[in-house]
């Protein structure tokens, strides 16, 4: 098989067995579990009710957008991490016809739009990382370390993180009833966390839902949470002078 590579613009020819064992190491190694049937639709049900009785939100008249009308469950592939001594995959989930990808977006507009996040130590791209170093007294014993996450999507947790967006959404002072439906939106986004492979069905148990829209949002919001809580502890703990 013929696939791009994780970074750059690299293209790998690999056996298609090995992708394929790649993907289901992937699958047994996080939280997910082998289904018989295909919740789909169960989830359309789900969908149309949530969007139905969101009309503060969503006109009726418009309801019909972010419905979508020939779903299916999502598929799974994998990048290969050519940059890494192991080269695992980064597995990327195709949403562009599950259920609530055209929710997933609202949602996230929505967000932006009534409860704008800090972006507090945001980087914007590499030349405002490049401006933050210069600006930074950087002295010869001084060292520099780059943090990662592994999976961050299926590692965020989502009930902990739908408590932070209520702390978020009550100090933007968002009136209850556009919270409550928020928070319909962010429970059957959340719940839509499966996806298609080998002729089956792959269902996550916790996590966000890779290849969701929404999902890098909702990652944001938990680690910015995160970095404002525990940040001056570390920074004092580490003599930590700079941290984007």
């Amino acid at each position: 098989m013929i696939t791009r590579a994780d970074k750059g613009n690299s293209i790998v020819m690999l056996p298609t067995h090995q992708n394929e064992t790649k993907i289901q190491n992937f699958v047994l190694n996080n939280n997910f579990h082998s289904a018989t049937t295909d919740p789909t639709n169960t989830f359309q049900t789900q969908i149309r009710q949530t969007i139905k009785e969101s009309t503060t939100l969503i006109p009726k008249d418009c309801s019909w957008k972010y419905i979508n009308m020939n779903p299916s469950a999502p598929s799974i592939k994998g990048l290969s991490k050519i940059h890494k001594p192991d080269r695992l995959i980064r597995p990327v989930v195709n949403w562009r016809n599950a259920l609530a990808c055209k929710l997933s977006r609202l949602f996230t507009e929505k967000i932006h739009h009534i409860t704008p996040l800090s972006n507090a130590f945001n980087i914007k791209n590499t030349q405002d990382l490049i401006q933050n170093l210069n600006d930074t007294l950087l002295l010869p014993h001084y060292s520099l370390a780059s943090l990662d996450i592994t999976n961050l999507y299926s590692n965020i947790p989502v009930i902990e993180t739908r408590t932070i967006l209520t702390d978020i959404l009550k100090h933007g002072l968002v009136t209850p009833q556009t919270q409550q439906k928020i928070f319909k939106w962010y429970n059957v986004i959340t719940r839509q966390n499966y996806f298609a492979h080998n002729k089956g069905i792959v269902i996550q148990y916790d996590g966000l839902t890779m290849g969701a829209p929404s999902s890098g949002l909702i990652a944001e919001i938990f680690l910015q949470h995160v970095e404002h809580t525990h940040l001056a502890h570390l920074t004092h703990k580490h003599r930590i002078i700079n941290y984007c």
